[in-house]
């Protein structure tokens, strides 16, 4: 048919998918949502559930009476906590910890993964992996088990080293000094190699055409590691570290408690360690609850921080 001179065109016919409801949406994927629903049973039962627990913050709670018929006191523990001399003490210890965590320990993973995605040899690249893993699956009883048999002055071999090449002994064990670096130190052998997993996942993803762009304008490996490798990285890292702060005052109960002794527990004392003191062996559960809970209300608000200026700087945050 022949088209007349002014008369506009004829589009070929669109097909519009008809827009689903929620429902048939969530039809569509049912398989997806059954995959998630042990996921969301698990946190329902073990982490929403329970959080009805932190009421206790707010009464004097006593076994005898109950949850019901224990004293409603509102903030009086809060304001006791923070009036306690040893407040002070215990934020400085849990924040110093903390920051040494962030600083020497969070970029671990990234650096190993870094040199594990140059390792080019298959197997050589496995073994290490499958070597750096292993301590992860170590209960923190080993690790401190394996620390004394090293650092004791009573024949530890490091101190023997130690002793051979100064003429004396350190007491890395009870010294304060010494006990954030070796504690930052186990953190460090413990769960460098594990966390790597994220970050090799993550280096997967690269396309290899980038790294042969960048051989081909003459790029070296620092170069390609600089340019390519970390800005792959980098939103897997801001993640990771909002998700870090989320944990900030927390330090590890295990950990802390199993190095500490009557000599070093003035830098040892941490909020995870006050709060099992006060509330195990004193029975001050609602106070000890208190604790716990002023620990989460900081926790939160470090997420919702580094979030909103993760998402400032261009990044993409977490929600």
């Amino acid at each position: 048919m022949t088209r007349l001179k002014g008369e506009p065109a004829l589009q070929a016919p669109v097909n519009v998918s008809p827009k689903r409801s929620r429902f048939q949406r969530i039809l569509r994927d049912k398989w997806m949502y059954l995959l998630l629903l042990p996921g969301v049973i698990y946190f329902l039962l073990f982490k929403i559930l329970p959080m009805w627990g932190v009421l206790l913050a707010f009464q004097n709670y006593s076994p005898f009476l109950g949850f019901w018929g224990s004293e409603w006191v509102g903030f009086e523990h809060f304001q006791r906590f923070f009036s306690d001399p040893d407040f002070v003490r215990l934020m400085r210890n849990t924040v110093i910890l903390a920051i040494y965590d962030l600083i020497f320990f969070f970029p671990a993973p990234i650096i190993l993964a870094l040199l594990l995605n140059e390792v080019r040899i298959s197997i050589y690249k496995r073994t290490i992996q499958t070597l750096v893993y292993v301590p992860h699956f170590m209960s923190w009883v080993i690790i401190a088990s394996i620390s004394y048999v090293f650092l004791t002055t009573s024949g530890g071999i490091i101190n023997v080293l130690v002793e051979r090449l100064t003429g004396s002994q350190i007491s890395f064990l009870s010294h304060p000094d010494w006990f954030r670096p070796m504690i930052i130190a186990q953190i460090i052998w413990k769960e460098s190699g594990w966390g790597t997993v994220i970050f090799l996942a993550a280096l997967a993803g690269v396309s290899q055409e980038q790294y042969e762009a960048a051989i081909v304008d003459g790029a070296g490996r620092f170069r390609r590691m600089w340019h390519v490798t970390l800005p792959a990285l980098r939103s897997t890292i801001v993640i990771l570290l909002i998700l870090r702060l989320g944990n900030f005052l927390d330090q590890g109960f295990q950990q802390i408690y199993l190095m500490t002794n009557s000599l070093n527990r003035d830098v040892a004392d941490v909020f995870d360690t006050y709060v099992y003191f006060m509330g195990i062996t004193q029975g001050a559960f609602s106070y000890s609850t208190a604790v716990g809970l002023f620990k989460a209300v900081v926790g939160i608000i470090l997420i919702f921080g580094a979030n909103h200026l993760a998402k400032r700087f261009g990044q993409g945050g977490i929600f």
